[in-house]
């Protein structure tokens, strides 16, 4: 179990540090909301490895930050720019 969680852990990592490349480069609207969808892939890594060692402080952080990320991809996919 431990090696399948150092790998979510891992993947977690890499990808939330991808997605702060691509958010703070501020290629266009597009970019930064791919850059907010693997934060939101990250989020659920980050969850998933908390479950699995029942880090409740870093579930719940990630919680959090899985809806802001939502709400990132809302603004810039989803959402009309005025």
């Amino acid at each position: 179990m431990d090696s399948i969680t150092d790998v979510i852990k891992w993947v977690a990592s890499i990808s939330g540090m991808t997605a702060a490349l691509i958010v703070s480069l501020d290629l266009g609207r597009r970019a930064t909301g791919f850059g907010f969808v693997i934060f939101v892939a990250s989020s659920i890594a980050w969850f998933a490895g908390a479950y699995l060692t029942e880090d409740w402080a870093l579930g719940t952080q990630n919680g959090v930050l899985f809806a802001i990320n939502v709400l990132g991809v809302y603004r810039y996919l989803v959402r009309q720019s005025v």
